[in-house]
């Protein structure tokens, strides 16, 4: 007998639909073809085991099982359930009439019990888009499947509830989820981490509120212990909460590398990743024998904090150049080629010189000109060029150390950022603003590299939306002009501009904006290494 049923294959964050079928004759052997790894050609102990235990019939015939598409490479032990579902229905112990509706996904351990899978979201929507009724996975996964709207989601325990249902014989429950009161939750969510904590330092609590409102990368210099990590692991607090498309997009990545939760549904908190800079560029930008997203990708509608900045591997920097430019990273190998999504803001921080106390009036330096020059040059200018906001950060002085007295909260902060952000969604997201929950949903499924942010403008945008007037035009001839700056540099001041007047109400640019943005620049070119 030959029957067919259905699973999926994970290309990069997407999933691609995977066709079972098993043909039974009369024999007691077993081929297993389409490219199965060692994890999917062990699956057969699995099973076989799971059907002992559980009362059912281990086959008794010869099994020929055809993974189609042949030629994609099928990992890992999610097809456990979708071959054992096959093989009872060739052996005729199942009903096959479900089969052709639902695809389906699982490990299996040796009790019949069922473990979670990675990357069910990615394939709740290619289940949707190829027309599936809906999935049958672990109830650990059942809730991210579930943000899926349109699909029936059946979450089980043991492959006996997967043969009781496709039998009739017990009923089940699709799950569901209220993706508007998960997405609430997230806004309502309070942070450990909090910028009241932060005592003095304005002028980088000022750079930060700036980077949050325009999606900024951004680079701080100064001495040990003057608060660079503090500040930076506080920046998440005061980003704008993710919207519908970037929740989904963000969980997509996160399900595929495994990182979801258990009956997680949706990443809601954007992501702070913070590497330690004995990384590789592999572990940076993903790949590897079995593909899986890197650090920049995992940080993907978040912040990648990179301490110590001079500390990392130049080459290993290097790779960054491209996803920032172009926020996403393409890792090719021979046997394919695979997309990350990488939107990331980048904020590095970085002593002055090796001992840390080039230019600090409390502390002797003890570095020579040539080790100070050495040390910077660790980053180079190209990778420079691509960080919007450099800013130096001094020691706090004891007064302040001492003042019992909060700062501003990070709420107050975020409020600002908010109102700076939503300026920037009616400028470049206008159609999608006005959309109600369903209809984003749906706006997602169709198309998710929508713009968030000035960080994001295209030079088509920089143009349109970044106009000065005569005065501020000369302003920023001279500027560039005694600064050294580059072409890349003129853009990225006219978007900082811009989101500096977006915090300021403004609708254009003027000289004071643009002022603040070069004096970001400081670190840029010409006044690197002095």
């Amino acid at each position: 007998m030959l029957t067919k049923c259905y699973t999926a294959a994970l290309q990069g964050i997407d999933a691609a639909l995977i066709t079972v079928e098993i043909h039974a004759i009369s024999g007691s052997d077993f081929t297993l073809v389409g490219l199965p790894d060692n994890a999917v050609k062990e699956a057969r102990d699995r099973i076989y085991s799971a059907l002992v235990v559980n009362g059912l019939e281990r086959p008794r015939r010869t099994l020929t099982i055809n993974m189609s598409p042949a030629d994609l490479k099928k990992e890992g032990a999610a097809y456990d359930l979708p071959l054992a579902v096959g093989m009872l229905a060739a052996t005729e112990q199942i009903h096959t009439t479900l089969l052709d509706r639902f695809i389906i996904l699982g490990e299996l351990s040796l009790d019949g019990s069922l473990q979670p899978v990675h990357g069910v979201l990615p394939v709740a929507l290619m289940a949707k888009r190829e027309g599936f009724r809906g999935l049958i996975v672990p109830a650990a996964n059942a809730q991210e499947a579930a943000v899926v709207e349109g699909l029936e989601v059946y979450a089980v325990e043991t492959l006996l509830d997967v043969v009781r249902f496709l039998d009739g014989i017990m009923p089940l429950t699709p799950t569901h989820v209220d993706i508007d009161a998960v997405i609430r939750s997230s806004a309502t969510a309070e942070s450990d981490l909090d910028f009241a904590d932060v005592r003095g330092q304005e002028k980088v609590r000022r750079a930060m509120e700036v980077a949050a409102a325009g999606g900024h990368n951004m680079l701080m210099v100064g001495p040990p212990g003057s608060g660079k990590s503090m500040m930076a692991k506080r920046l998440p607090s005061i980003l704008p909460p993710l919207t519908l498309d970037e929740s989904l997009e963000t969980t997509k990545i996160h399900s595929v590398a495994g990182l979801l939760s258990r009956n997680q549904s949706l990443v809601v908190t954007r992501p702070f990743r913070s590497p330690h800079h004995t990384i590789t560029d592999v572990a940076l930008c993903g790949g590897g024998s079995n593909p899986r997203p890197g650090e920049i990708s995992l940080a993907h509608n978040g912040v990648l904090f990179l301490d110590e900045l001079p500390e990392y591997h130049r080459a290993t920097l290097e790779v960054l150049r491209q996803p920032i430019e172009d926020r996403h990273i393409t890792v090719a190998r021979a046997k394919s080629t695979i997309d990350y999504p990488a939107s990331f803001m980048l904020v590095a921080a970085m002593n002055p010189c090796p001992c840390g106390h080039y230019g600090d009036a409390t502390h002797q330096c003890t570095c020579t000109p040539a080790q100070v020059h050495r040390y910077k040059d660790k980053i180079s200018g190209p990778l420079l060029d691509r960080i919007d906001i450099q800013t130096d950060i001094q020691a706090v002085p004891y007064d302040k150390l001492k003042d019992m007295q909060p700062g501003e909260s990070s709420a107050a902060i975020r409020a600002r950022v908010i109102r700076a952000r939503q300026i920037q969604a009616d400028r470049f997201l206008s159609d999608a603003a006005i959309l109600t929950p369903s209809a984003q949903r749906s706006l997602f499924f169709q198309h998710s590299g929508l713009i968030h942010c000035n960080a994001q403008m295209t030079p088509k945008q920089v143009r349109q939306f970044c106009q000065l007037d005569a005065a501020c035009d000369r302003l920023l001839e001279q500027s560039m002009a005694k600064m050294g700056l580059s072409a890349r540099a003129y853009d990225r001041i006219l978007k900082v501009a811009r989101t500096i007047a977006d915090l300021a109400g403004s609708e254009h640019i003027q000289a004071p904006h643009l002022m603040e943005a070069i004096s970001y620049r400081q670190l840029d070119r010409d006044n690197w290494g002095e």
